[in-house]
């Protein structure tokens, strides 16, 4: 296996792009990227492991939906730097519920596959509202508040955030239970604009955050063996 890992110039390339195709359809269902850690672990299990760069991980496809890709075929292009897999696609490939990315059309916008599974199920709320809010960055400002608010610019984005932890704070501090809920709410949705303004995924705070409570813990044990 080693050997076919290392036809990959790695140098040239840290990430490999992979095009992934239903086996029996032949339809083209996402694109991916694959570093020499996610090619291993794909041809070992025979189930498609990618690097995900917003997350700046190795991301299992359908770690979190159940949607995994069993791989029949790798496939290596004439220059040794993209790859095409086969697979049999649990589910549906895409994060917005529809079973192909591939669903809009450049020139008139149109979109032409339904939306399959709800993508709140699939992922959580969290992650889907990200995902949404970057959708939007592509909206009409005029029509949309996320995308007037990411037009706008970092000053407005952190003015946003700013404001809305204050009224969060204003809310806990009268100890309104429903008003704090809201508020919360709230400030989540301008961190997270603020996050997708900047490409940062929120996995990756939840990463910090498992890394935090992992040192945590070893602190916490130590303490208890003194």
């Amino acid at each position: 296996m080693q050997e076919i890992i290392d036809r990959i110039d790695w140098q040239k390339i840290s990430l490999l792009p992979v095009i992934v195709q239903d086996s029996t359809s032949q339809e083209v269902l996402m694109m991916a990227y694959m570093n020499k850690e996610a090619l291993s672990l794909s041809l070992t299990t025979k189930v498609a492991h990618y690097f995900s760069r917003s997350k700046q991980r190795i991301w299992k496809k359908g770690e979190s939906s159940g949607h995994i890709q069993q791989i029949h075929s790798f496939n290596i292009d004439c220059d040794n730097d993209t790859l095409l897999i086969k697979v049999t696609q649990t589910g549906v490939a895409c994060h917005t519920g529809r079973r192909s990315c591939f669903f809009t059309e450049l020139e008139s916008g149109e979109i032409n596959s339904k939306v399959e599974v709800s993508s709140e199920a699939l992922y959580g709320v969290i992650d889907t509202l990200y995902h949404t809010i970057q959708e939007r960055k592509n909206a009409d400002p005029s029509t949309s508040w996320t995308a007037k608010l990411l037009s706008k610019g970092e000053n407005t984005i952190l003015k946003k955030v700013v404001e809305e932890a204050g009224e969060f704070s204003f809310a806990y501090k009268d100890s309104d239970e429903h008003e704090i809920i809201y508020e919360a709410a709230d400030l989540t949705y301008h961190v997270l604009v603020a996050l997708a303004a900047k490409n940062i995924s929120p996995d990756r705070v939840k990463q910090e955050l498992a890394r935090r409570f992992n040192m945590s813990g070893i602190i916490e044990k130590n303490s208890r063996e003194d």
